[in-house]
């Protein structure tokens, strides 16, 4: 009976003979055997591109909730032509794929001279994604405010940012906060996709290992189970959020 080769047991394996395993591979020639002993050799490889990973969502949040804020601010600007520029934004972003917008970024950019390496480029397209989201939610939060507590904190003699802050974005912010945590842990899934310019992060790393092993279902079956323990940890990260600042009575 025809033995698998296993690669990652032999380094020095010539070209011509990983070439002829793929021709048998593919041709139906090869039993395949589970052995997840290479995940235990490639798993420190794994959980420091769950960091990258982790690191790209958390940088496309922060870029996400500053677009946000501000588009839901320019959205109410009395220039006509500022709050038509917010909707095409919003409007571009959310009915175009997120793998088109990285390509372009990453690749149309550098004809008008702006080159940007894999990392940066992933956490811009990341947050310009999510912050497109991001304006409709927050915006859908200032929108149940009433005027008459804006009306009161004008009266009361604190000046337009102290009104946005105060009374209208934080409150806002708690009763959209359930749907914005859901569109963060969305985006951090998201990150995956950033793997087709090669930015450091899980899939990414996890394509690497499996065209070095050919071990595909051990690979991603386990990539899977840290994606959903990433997706568990920032759901207790925002529910933790959700209490400490968002619970009744505010503190």
């Amino acid at each position: 009976m025809y033995q698998p080769v296993h690669f990652w047991e032999d380094k020095n394996a010539d070209g011509a003979g990983r070439d002829r395993t793929r021709r048998a591979a593919r041709d139906g020639n090869v039993g395949y055997t589970l052995d997840f002993s290479v995940i235990w050799e490639f798993l420190p490889a794994l959980l420091k591109a769950c960091l990258g990973t982790l690191g790209l969502a958390i940088g496309g949040m922060l870029l996400a909730m500053v677009i946000g804020i501000g588009g839901v601010v320019l959205r109410d600007s009395k220039v006509k032509a500022v709050r038509w520029l917010v909707i095409a934004f919003v409007e571009l972003i959310r009915n175009t794929p997120f793998l088109v917008q990285i390509y372009f970024i990453f690749f149309a950019l550098p004809l008008a001279g702006i080159r940007l390496d894999p990392t940066p480029t992933a956490i811009i397209a990341l947050g310009v994604n999510g912050g497109a989201y991001a304006i409709e939610i927050i915006r859908g939060g200032v929108q149940s405010i009433g005027k008459g507590q804006i009306e009161a904190g004008l009266a009361l003699g604190l000046h337009k940012a102290q009104v946005f802050r105060l009374i209208v974005l934080k409150p806002a912010l708690r009763a959209i906060f359930p749907s914005l945590a859901s569109q963060f842990i969305l985006l951090t899934l998201t990150t995956s996709v950033t793997s087709a310019i090669s930015a450091y992060e899980l899939t990414s790393v996890a394509q690497m290992i499996e065209s070095d092993t050919f071990r595909s279902f051990e690979v991603y079956f386990t990539v899977t189970l840290f994606y959903l323990a990433m997706s568990w940890l920032m759901m207790q990260a925002f529910g933790l959020i959700s209490r400490r600042y968002f619970s009744y009575p505010v503190k």
